[in-house]
């Protein structure tokens, strides 16, 4: 079930919404690989009328799975939005869709949710990333150490004449 409220109660009194939304109405899936949502929404808004607009306030919170972007492990990131709020206008050309005098508030949350994905995941901020294996049957000590590989690729690589 949507986030929905009725605005002829507005006319006397603000209205509170308290609960969970589940995630499957977010529509959240397919947007980014690294990152999925698993759990409700909770959340808990306070919807007042003021005279051409709606303005809903409160805390949102949901609890994402990521996959980190160096070292591929999964890990909860919380989400939470401890003073969101949205101006709806009733009049003009960006007012809200009113369908038998209920408002959906899902669209306006899912976009401020997806706007504060992160970017890049990380489990960690000293995250390393993956660890080479050793090669199998050699002692890792005999290798040279990799930052000595690299930077003897860029120094051949260096010196090519283009």
């Amino acid at each position: 079930m949507p986030l929905l409220f009725n605005i002829r109660h507005l006319e006397h009194q603000t209205v509170t919404l308290r609960g969970e939304l589940p995630v499957a109405e977010l529509d959240l899936d397919g947007i980014d690989e690294l990152i999925q949502a698993n759990s409700p929404l909770h959340h808990d808004l306070e919807v007042e009328r003021h005279e051409r607009s709606i303005l809903v306030q409160g805390r949102l919170g949901l609890k994402l799975r990521c996959e980190c972007v160096r070292c591929l492990k999964s890990f909860d990131y919380p989400l939470a939005f401890d003073s969101w709020s949205c101006l709806l206008p009733l009049e003009g050309e960006d007012k809200v869709l009113v369908s038998n005098d209920c408002v959906d508030l899902t669209p306006y949350v899912r976009e401020d949710i997806v706007l504060a994905f992160p970017q890049h995941p990380l489990c960690a901020p000293e995250c390393r990333g993956l660890q080479p294996a050793p090669p199998s049957g050699r002692d890792q000590s005999s290798r040279a150490p990799a930052t000595a590989e690299l930077s003897s690729a860029w120094a051949e690589l260096n010196k090519l004449k283009l």
